[in-house]
């Protein structure tokens, strides 16, 4: 059955191509507009921005150390109470009551402190990993606007090679008609033709301008558009080697591999990680630290009223210092309530997850009934070809025998203009419908994955 349906687009076709087969110089503008797209370049930077952000997440395992240097001057008032004294031999009583006192002095402290994660309930790595795979459903997600930048361009480059199979068919129409023109010129000036004739030639010859006019309209916007997708000069555009052939699908296509399933399936995982991370909230964090300080107090003075004797006590530091301070440990911190924001986050991350479920099972879904719509598009328009192709071939045969006809005076002008128009309708219609079919063609094989992975070059 394979065999016989080979040989049946063999024969609708001519010259098919297998797969989405490109020239060097298409290639050469794919690659130009791929990296001219402007959404392209920011889902780019938008990857390069996850990536930061899953790597800031597991910079959290490594240490952090910090220095922190304080120097100030201390100024206080305090209030002293000790338990009455009394000597032994005067019985003169100390310490009798409260005494005020006043500090004043300076202070420098110094420390490095090295800080941690032990352990973190899984927040840490199942964080990265969410973002990981986020990262890898945005770069599919990439891949779709990929398929349209490559579709936009080979839909350009084959209206422009139809532009120039139109123009070259209305130079033949144009050729034939001066042939024409000739001919009734000479029979009117032997009385075998009347002047409607030839006007009705010249009519017809406007029209051809007319088209051409049109034509030449449609080809410059082609290529402006074309330029502003690539930045190719306009002369390299219209040089570029294109054929606009039939494209043939001879392989198995399956709507498993579409990028929008695979995207769908790592935001899947990546909500699965975040609602892991999310629950490993509700367990503790365990951290280890160690460092070192210096303290010093220096010119410090305390003055203490003695007011039995009417005298106050000067008490004056030169220097306390505290060196070396070594301090090594861990640390646990659990937070055991937290007005159930733990508890909604968790809620929400499993919402999530469900919603994406649902999203991946409908997308495979409707990839699939619409791979199924683009292969039955894809078989009609190869069934439209053979149609048209005869038709062609029809306006042909028409237009050589009225062309005789006419020559023998059968039949009236207006019937010869009329297959001549014929030709020109016809032959645009044959390679109208071939770029629908690739159109079709490369919509069925979209459907089964990244254009990309189909292009070959030849």
């Amino acid at each position: 059955m394979k065999k016989l349906g080979f040989t049946v687009v063999s024969l609708i076709c001519g010259a098919a191509f297998g797969q989405i087969q490109v020239s060097p110089d298409i290639e050469q503008a794919l690659n130009a507009a791929l990296k001219k797209d402007v959404t392209l370049v920011n889902q780019t930077i938008e990857r390069q921005k996850l990536e930061l952000e899953r790597k800031s997440v597991l910079t959290k395992y490594i240490p952090k150390v910090e220095a922190t240097a304080l120097y100030g001057y201390l100024n206080t008032e305090g209030s002293l109470d000790l338990p009455t004294l009394t000597l032994p031999v005067t019985g003169y009583p100390l310490f009798n009551g409260a005494s005020d006192f006043s500090t004043d002095g300076q202070a420098f402290h110094g420390n490095v402190m090295a800080k941690a994660v032990l352990f973190s309930g899984g927040q840490i790595y199942n964080g990265a990993k969410a973002l990981a795979y986020k990262n890898e459903g945005t770069g599919y997600m990439m891949d779709l606007q990929n398929d349209a930048v490559i579709k936009d361009i080979l839909y350009s480059f084959d209206q422009l090679q139809m532009l120039k199979i139109a123009e070259q068919l209305i130079n033949d129409s144009e050729k034939r008609l001066d042939k024409e023109n000739e001919r009734v010129e000479k029979a009117i000036s032997l009385g075998l033709a009347i002047p409607y004739d030839r006007d009705k030639i010249k009519l017809a010859r406007l029209e051809l301008e007319s088209k051409k006019t049109d034509v030449q309209h449609k080809q410059n916007l082609l290529v402006l558009k074309i330029n502003q997708s690539t930045g190719m000069d306009d002369d390299d555009i219209l040089q570029v080697n294109h054929s606009v052939e039939p494209i043939v699908i001879f392989e198995e296509l399956s709507s498993e591999n579409k990028n929008e399933i695979k995207a769908l399936q790592s935001f899947q995982k990546a909500s699965e990680y975040a609602l892991k991370k999310e629950k490993g909230s509700l367990l503790p964090t365990l951290g280890a630290f160690g460092g070192y300080s210096y303290t010093s107090i220096f010119n410090a003075e305390t003055k203490i009223p003695i007011n039995t004797i009417n005298q106050t006590t000067h008490l004056k530091v030169n220097n306390l210092t505290l060196n070396p301070t070594w301090m090594v440990g861990v640390a646990l911190k659990w937070e055991l309530f937290s007005g159930f924001e733990r508890k909604h986050k968790i809620e929400e991350a499993e919402l999530n997850t469900l919603q994406i479920e649902n999203k991946l099972n409908d997308a495979k879904e409707k990839l699939g009934l619409q791979l199924k719509k683009n292969k039955i598009e894809y078989e009609n328009m190869l069934l439209q070809i053979s149609i048209a192709k005869q038709r062609e071939i029809v306006a042909k045969n028409n237009n050589e025998i009225a062309a005789k006809q006419y020559k023998a005076g059968l039949i009236s002008i207006t019937e010869r203009l009329t297959a001549e128009n014929d030709i020109y309708k016809e032959s645009l219609n044959k390679i109208e419908t071939i770029i629908k079919q690739r159109q079709a063609a490369i919509e069925t094989y979209q459907s089964a994955g990244s254009l990309m992975s189909f292009i070959t070059i030849h």
